[in-house]
């Protein structure tokens, strides 16, 4: 009785090791995929200001960027917050 039990688990074992084997025998290499978006993608810059006050205490500055969105939103904050025109 202890040999066929033995003899069962044996065939289990080599039955389940050879169905987790490569049948061509060959290994295969992980594919990875480049996403194009993600390649794409460049990290925003900040706006950069130049912030000029001369001997009047007028405001005067220069705004640089690379969206010009963020450039006209930056614009009306800066005459907002030093009440110019």
């Amino acid at each position: 009785m202890r040999r066929t039990i033995l003899l069962f688990c044996v065939i289990y074992l080599l039955i389940s090791t050879q169905a987790c084997t490569d049948p061509k025998g060959q290994k295969q290499e992980p594919v990875f995929k480049q996403l194009p978006d993600i390649q794409e993608i460049k990290p925003e810059r900040p706006a950069k200001i130049k912030l000029k006050r001369d001997a009047k205490d007028d405001h005067s500055w220069e705004i640089s960027g690379d969206d010009v969105d963020e450039i006209i939103r930056v614009d009306k904050k800066l005459r907002k917050d030093l009440k110019t025109d």
